[in-house]
């Protein structure tokens, strides 16, 4: 009795591994939001704006030839503008293969956004070489922010370098933000920095928490890895007149699982609060 008891419990362990692996690894889904401001920018249209983070390119869940089936899916939703909140890369002790930043990052050579791609970098890609990816990320069409601003349609765009390495420069990044004009985003690994944000309304978009990655039934998330715990851990979040928007990613750390937490982008609609 008790052998088939230790047999059962090995292989219902294994069951919940499989499935586990098989969500880490599943299509990411597509969160889709309108956001509505009366700050807008006077005589600008609305458009569709695409955050995407922590792809963690590694095996065995993301070799770049999974990147590459997304990218197709991204091309396919014709985002105006795409966002990437960091963590390119991995280099996690379970990888079952690791890829140069030139193999990792190849796929998004073919990104299609009208507006732009733009991107900040997270701490696996600073651990890793932030130099490299980052002159990578330039040849294969992506913008990256490093404490800068720049105007991308009737968005000003701020994008944070990392928070979690001790790299965020908010004060830097604003003082380049009020020299553009436009309604502000700001794109940063973390979302930790929210709480250092004017209170003014805006949009933030961040990765970095996985949604948890690992979710427990009545106990929640192992970790967000978050200062905060739990407040800016997963999804859209509103606070006074700030949007926040936290991605679970498509990647993952540490292990190659998810429960609870599904890989997920969102598409953001971007325009003028309509008077009635």
């Amino acid at each position: 009795m008790i052998k088939k008891l230790f047999l059962l419990a090995i292989v219902m362990g294994l069951t919940l591994f499989g499935y586990m692996y098989y969500v880490a690894t599943s299509d990411p889904l597509v969160r889709k939001a309108d956001v509505m401001v009366s700050n807008w920018p006077e005589g600008q249209v609305e458009l569709k704006l695409l955050l995407v983070s922590d792809i963690h390119v590694a095996g065995p869940d993301m070799p770049p030839e999974r990147l590459k089936g997304i990218v197709e899916q991204i091309n396919a939703l014709e985002p105006d503008i795409v966002t990437f909140a960091g963590d390119f890369v991995s280099d996690k002790r379970t990888a079952t293969k690791r890829y140069t930043a030139n193999e990792a990052l190849a796929p998004l050579k073919s990104l299609r956004a009208e507006q732009g791609v733009f991107a900040v970098l997270g701490n696996h890609d600073h651990w890793r070489n932030s130099a490299a990816i980052g002159k990578i990320l330039i040849e294969v069409g992506i913008t990256v922010l490093t404490n800068e601003a720049v105007q991308a349609g009737p968005l000003i765009l701020g994008g944070i370098d990392d928070d979690f390495t001790d790299r965020a420069d908010v004060p830097v990044t604003l003082s380049k933000m009020e020299k553009l004009s436009g309604f502000p985003v700001y794109l940063s690994h973390s979302p930790d920095i929210v709480p250092d944000l004017p209170a003014k309304a805006s949009l933030i978009l961040a990765g970095h928490t996985h949604c948890g990655q690992i979710v427990l039934p009545f106990i929640g998330a192992i970790a967000t890895m978050s200062e905060y715990g739990e407040r800016f851990a997963c999804g859209k979040i509103e606070e006074g007149e700030k949007i926040i928007f936290v991605s679970a990613g498509l990647g993952t750390s540490i292990l190659p699982l998810r429960l609870g937490a599904v890989p997920d982008m969102w598409l953001i609609s971007l325009g003028p609060k309509h008077t009635e």
